[in-house]
């Protein structure tokens, strides 16, 4: 790799970055020191350079030094939202990108970064102690091209100066951040509110109007959310520990945080408990936001922070059960991206709110504007990687498409279509996490396939090939005592279902597929699909296959492009919040033998996991799970429709009828009719009671309906419509 040595020969380590030092010091700035080389060459240089340090030093690595804080990977979510004066990244053992990106952040402003790594030439081929995929090297070498380019770094290798910094851009240069604000923005000079008030907790602007937003959350309009957007270190968490303790200290209000993790509401309780008496603090307590959703407590307000790190579905939950509600997400985030988050949950705001209002907070705190390690970091991970620009799709023909498998060897060195299909996967799944950039570049047996409208991605899907076990190998993973790395489908129907003859098949699961916003429902999705199935057949795939948090909507897209469903996971993901859904698609004679068992199978046991672990499952998705399986139908006899007809026109107990009732219901859900007809409530009625065992007073509850009465009245009604 080439790369243009900026250092002079007069340059010493330690000369070079006490230069650096005061600068990023006067400017409030931050910098990063890239150490390469041999590794106890790399440790000599550092013990001199660390000696002008103080404070709190961070390590993340082995070998920690007397004097500085050791983080491991089981540590860094205790330090999300906290500082430090110096940071040590070794990644001499291996790099993790989601420890680069968390520890990062919590530089302060005036701090230095120390990447610690092999040689540039050695870096790409060291075995990486810290990641499971062994080869090849991809990512690495590009973060290695990234850091060879940046003028913003001190290089120093085998101890001597290979680049010393150039000059940072002032806040009046071209290209500098602060040169775009518009003239309204709140930061501008000369705008009545570019200053803060004198007797005002908050450091910026920024933070003093979302705090402002939240406040008129818990006294203004009911059902009128806001939620407070940012990139990392702009004072989020504090903005709602300032409110709430405004709230509770001015107007004696009671207030709920909730976050992913206790730990992630640190900063907001430390600002809060900092503005109130012992007493008041009371008013004030974290929840966990499952226990929430479970069982809910009274507040005057529920704050959620770091929402993007929150499953979908528990949120909406909380959005209906909280009428006075306020989020926080980060953008470009360690857990997850606000952007593809904000995609989505914008839909559920407008869907089940009278109006609701984003606050971005832009300027930073932790550190000044133009900040020179926090740009580098997004080059590096890919933070602020955008999918092709709505303008560019939005009136394109599809019949003149490119569908590709791209050589990832290439899409390594191609950074920009890299950052568009990067961009379009985290628009399509907010739980996006700067790892996954490394396992789209690096996982082995993954295939990227790309769907391109005017030269941009439009659609993407990543593809891992499967399976191809020796049959000893299949019954050991049957048994479950061999697991092996990325056989995700091969595995779940080898062990759930007890189908050995998986894993000895070859399989295709896509592990991602995401359409571009701006040319969704044209059908790309679908001809993506089908030019996959096509591709992996003729490769010698004998089954097509994905697991996915699942929703009716997401169910029906699959089943649409001719995957059906043969596996409900029993639990939730901790991801999506939703239960996993297997489906698969025969592409040989032995993947049809293979697809017919696990049919089977899953119709035999769904109907009855519905009254067992399935019991909290969604109506909608019961019913797009088992509509049209005619092959699953459960024999009725002529008793069993007397039993029916005698409960839907005359008195009989739904207790001595529901050995009737129950299959019949089955055969209404696998038909092509479902449940058509019915609206939501009547159709989970009729599912929570027959199905799912749900007891009466819980039915009436979901109904709306005053007891059992009512509901076996119901009852009687929906089964006399359906069979009449």
């Amino acid at each position: 790799m080439n790369y243009r040595d900026t250092g002079s020969a007069g340059d010493l380590p330690g000369d070079a970055l006490e230069k650096l030092r005061v600068r990023l010091r006067k400017q409030r700035h931050r910098g990063l020191v890239w150490l390469s080389g041999d590794p106890a060459a790399i440790r000599v240089t550092l013990e001199g350079l660390l000696d002008g340090e103080a404070g709190v030093i961070l390590w993340h690595g082995d070998d920690v030094p007397d004097g500085a804080t050791a983080v491991d990977e089981r540590g860094i979510s205790g330090w999300l939202g906290a500082e430090c004066d110096a940071l040590v990244f070794d990644a001499g053992g291996g790099f993790d990108p989601d420890a680069f990106g968390a520890l990062s952040g919590t530089l302060r402003g005036g701090g230095l970064l120390y990447l610690l790594t092999p040689s540039l030439d050695e870096w790409p081929r060291q075995p990486d102690q810290r990641n499971p995929i062994k080869m090849p090297r991809r990512y690495l070498q590009r973060l290695a091209s990234v850091l060879v380019d940046a003028p913003e770094v001190l290089w120093i290798d085998d101890g001597v100066v290979r680049r010393v910094p150039e000059p940072e851009l002032t806040p009046s240069a071209p290209g500098h951040p602060l040169s775009r604000l518009r003239r309204d923005s709140p930061c501008a000079p000369g705008h009545p509110l570019s200053r803060l008030r004198r007797d005002s907790p908050c450091k910026t602007v920024d933070q003093q109007t979302a705090v402002a937003a939240v406040m008129h959350v818990a006294t203004g309009h009911r059902r009128r959310p806001v939620v407070l957007r940012s990139d990392r270190g702009r004072g989020k968490s504090a903005a709602f520990g300032i409110a709430a303790a405004r709230l509770i200290r001015e107007q004696g209000k009671r207030i709920i945080v909730t976050a992913a993790r206790r730990s992630a509401v640190d900063a907001l309780m430390q600002q809060a408990s900092s503005m109130l008496s012992p007493e008041q603090t009371e008013a004030l307590c974290f929840v966990a936001p499952d226990a929430l959703a479970q069982l809910p407590q009274d507040a005057d307000l529920l704050l959620v922070d770091e929402a993007a790190a929150i499953p979908a579905p528990l949120l909406e939950i909380l959005l209906k059960r909280y009428s006075r509600i306020a989020f926080a997400t980060t953008v470009h985030g360690y857990e997850g991206t606000g952007r593809g988050f904000a995609l989505r949950f914008n839909e559920t705001l407008d869907r089940l709110t009278n109006s609701w209002k984003t606050v971005r907070l832009d300027t930073p705190i932790r550190w000044a504007p133009g900040d020179p390690l926090e740009a580098l970091t997004f080059r590096l991970l890919m933070l602020d990687a955008a999918a092709a620009p709505d303008d560019e799709l939005r009136d394109s023909d599809a019949t003149e498409a490119c569908i590709e498998c791209v050589d990832r060897d290439h899409l390594a060195q191609d950074e920009n279509l890299l950052q568009e299909l990067f961009g379009l996967l985290v628009l399509a799944h907010y739980k996006t996490r700067p790892a996954d950039l490394r396992q789209l570049l690096d996982a082995p047996n993954l295939s990227v396939y790309l769907f391109r409208l005017n030269g941009h991605v439009a659609a993407a899907a990543l593809v891992a090939d499967e399976g191809g076990f020796d049959r000893e190998q299949a019954e050991a993973i049957t048994a479950g005592t061999r697991r092996p790395y990325g056989h995700l489908l091969s595995e779940t129907l080898a062990i759930h279902l007890g189908l050995v003859e998986a894993p000895l098949l070859r399989a295709a699961r896509v592990i991602r597929i995401a359409v571009h916003p701006a040319v969704q429902g044209q059908g790309l999705g679908s001809q993506l699909l089908a030019q996959i199935g096509a591709a992996v057949r003729r490769d010698g795939a004998d089954y097509l296959g994905a697991s996915f948090g699942a929703n009716a909507r997401l169910l029906h897209f699959w089943k649409g492009a001719g995957l059906q469903p043969v596996r409900v996971g029993e639990r939730r993901s901790a991801s999506s919040g939703s239960h996993t859904v297997v489906v698969m698609q025969a592409l040989s004679e032995r993947g049809e033998k293979l697809f017919v068992l696990a049919r089977q199978r899953f119709l035999r046991h769904f109907p009855h996991q519905l009254s067992d672990s399935l019991r909290e499952l969604e109506t909608p998705l019961v019913m797009a799970s088992m509509r049209d399986a005619a092959d699953g139908k459960q024999p009725l006899t002529a008793d069993d429709l007397e039993d029916i007809r005698r409960f839907a026109h005359e008195r009989r107990f739904l207790e001595s009828a529901i050995g009737a009732l129950w299959p019949w219901l089955c055969n209404r859900l696998m038909s092509s009719q479902s449940l058509d007809g019915l609206d939501d409530a009547d159709a989970e009625l009729l599912v929570a009671r027959i199905l799912q065992k749900q007891d009466w007073t819980t039915c009436a509850r979901r109904a709306g309906l005053t007891g059992h009465d009512q509901v076996l009245a119901r009852l009687r009604e929906l089964v006399r419509q359906l069979t009449d």
